[in-house]
């Protein structure tokens, strides 16, 4: 699938009609999801018949993007039951077949490393310290081959393009410079007896 083509699609998806800011919910835009996703497929050959975890995956834009680029499974993780009906239509709609489960990351239960890949836009942690670290950490344990995240910068050229969603937001849009970070989790260590 050509890179245009997949920003097309998941500009369509439906997003979020009342995010909540505790959540840090802002809608991962199709630009840089299309982008983050082709990158790890096209680069790294780290989507297509691969297990693709997206955590906290909110409207479910990321996880959709690996489907469309041939995941063999995708698994959608969500705090917000919300959320993840939006996921839920969204992927019905594009005819594509993701699993999405309700829960906090911190309290997922998985074991060892049972995806090969993680995508994420994880809270960037203005609301709560260390979140997106939080995240990380769980992203390392299970994840085989490659974690995919998005963190807030400053210093950075990549943009997220965060639309005025809250009462306290003042301007209309803002950009907020954001880093992808390609982490290649340590590989577990099999001993022969």
């Amino acid at each position: 699938m050509k890179l245009k083509q997949l920003e097309t699609l998941l500009g369509d998806l439906q997003q979020f009609t009342t995010p909540k800011v505790e959540l840090e919910q802002y809608p991962t835009g199709p630009h840089i999801a299309s982008r983050l996703l082709y990158t790890a497929e096209n680069s790294f050959d780290d989507i297509s018949n691969k297990v693709v975890a997206d955590f906290g995956c909110g409207c479910g834009t990321l996880g959709a993007a690996a489907a469309l680029l041939g995941a063999e499974l995708v698994i959608g993780i969500d705090i917000d039951p919300q959320s993840l009906e939006i996921a839920s239509m969204n992927a019905e709609d594009l005819e594509l077949d993701i699993d999405f489960v309700q829960c906090d990351i911190s309290n997922l239960g998985w074991r060892g490393q049972i995806v090969d890949t993680v995508v994420m836009n994880p809270p960037f942690g203005t609301r709560k310290k260390g979140i997106d670290m939080d995240f990380l950490f769980v992203a390392l344990k299970v994840a085989s081959q490659a974690v995919y995240s998005l963190h807030k910068t400053s210093t950075r050229d990549l943009r997220f393009d965060v639309p005025q969603l809250y009462k306290f937001h003042k301007k209309k849009e803002v950009d907020i410079a954001v880093d992808l970070w390609r982490f290649v989790p340590k590989r577990s260590q099999v001993k022969d007896n």
